[in-house]
């Protein structure tokens, strides 16, 4: 089969091509999945630069986490009616050496999710990072029905499906964003009003919207940045779920003032939730993608062959959506 791999960390063009490999084994409890796209997300682009410096040490891997495709196989233990199953995939190189860059992938049945017949490969396979992240933070935490919701950078991934989840939950959110046409896709995705990102006219926004109280539950994609600005907007017992600190990665934390907020802060990360919240995650995402409920956003289909251009737009960044590879 043709895949994509990397043999040494470093940027996209120097370490990334694509080889003819053998079709993966399928062990018992597994699936094989005939991939029809593979998405590129920024924890994949990460890893290849060398996040984990000890992630070839048992030879090369083949990226990407998030995929779409059709059961071909299964092993002992997996029902033979899973065959010719349309699925979405999450997960797939976590603690894996091989992801979903490849025409073929073997993996564990329960990370091959059924993909119902309303949602197309493209869409299904953007559903598990930044969907199961969406909703994790928006709910791992209690209903949001009737409440003010804050949702940083809502234009985002994350942020774009989170703005969907929380209105069709019966909450109030705001979002923010940095340029007009960010502003437009969290009104698109159904914000109910959007604002800067920080400053005196998101506070003056914000705390008219929520009647000087503050809002209930944030759902933050810049946490060590944006926190000296929320600590300003939330109410007392408010909760912030937050998925990424990238441009402060160590913050410092305001403790008595945060203390004195009753403040709940609570880290998400797609890889480390419980099962419990990963099944509950799913339950709600094929509930949504069957009653088709969700707005999804493709910026680039590339081919596989095109999988360093693919890195590079992820990089380089400055466009809504995902970036798909196009693998059969």
């Amino acid at each position: 089969m043709k895949a994509a791999i990397y043999k040494s960390l470093g940027q996209a063009d120097q370490v990334l091509e694509v080889v003819e490999i053998a079709k993966p084994a399928v062990n018992h409890g597994e699936v094989l999945v005939k991939i029809k796209y593979s998405t590129v997300n920024p924890s994949d682009v990460k890893k290849r630069n060398g996040a984990f410096p000890d992630l070839l040490d048992d030879g090369f891997i083949i990226p990407h986490s998030d995929a779409s495709g059709i059961i071909e196989a299964v092993g002992h233990g997996v029902p033979a009616s899973r065959i010719g199953e349309r699925v979405w995939l999450y997960q797939a190189q976590y603690l894996r050496r091989f992801g979903t860059a490849a025409e073929y992938i073997s993996v564990p049945a329960n990370l091959a999710v059924h993909l119902p017949d309303l949602a197309g490969f493209a869409e299904g396979s953007c559903m598990g990072i930044p969907a199961m992240t969406a909703h994790r933070c928006t709910f791992s935490d209690g209903s949001v029905d009737g409440k003010k919701v804050l949702i940083t950078g809502g234009a985002g991934r994350v942020g774009y499906y989170a703005i969907q989840m929380a209105k069709h939950a019966g909450a109030t959110v705001i979002a923010t964003a940095g340029s007009l046409e960010a502003e437009e896709h969290c009104y698109t995705a159904g914000a109910d009003i959007v604002c800067p990102h920080q400053g005196i006219e998101a506070t003056s926004i914000i705390m008219d919207q929520t009647q000087g109280h503050g809002v209930d539950r944030v759902i933050d994609g810049e946490f060590g940045a944006n926190l000296p600005h929320l600590l300003e907007i939330v109410r007392t017992g408010a909760t912030i779920a937050t998925y990424s600190s990238m441009q402060v990665t160590n913050p410092v934390i305001p403790f008595k003032q945060m203390l004195f907020l009753d403040l709940s802060i609570r880290m998400v990360l797609v890889y480390a939730m419980p099962e419990s919240a990963k099944l509950e995650a799913i339950t709600a995402i094929n509930n949504y993608l069957r009653q088709g409920q969700l707005q999804h956003r493709i910026a680039h289909r590339l081919s596989l062959d095109d999988i360093i251009r693919s890195h590079q737009l992820v990089e380089r960044g400055g466009f809504y959506g995902a970036a798909v590879l196009d693998v059969g």
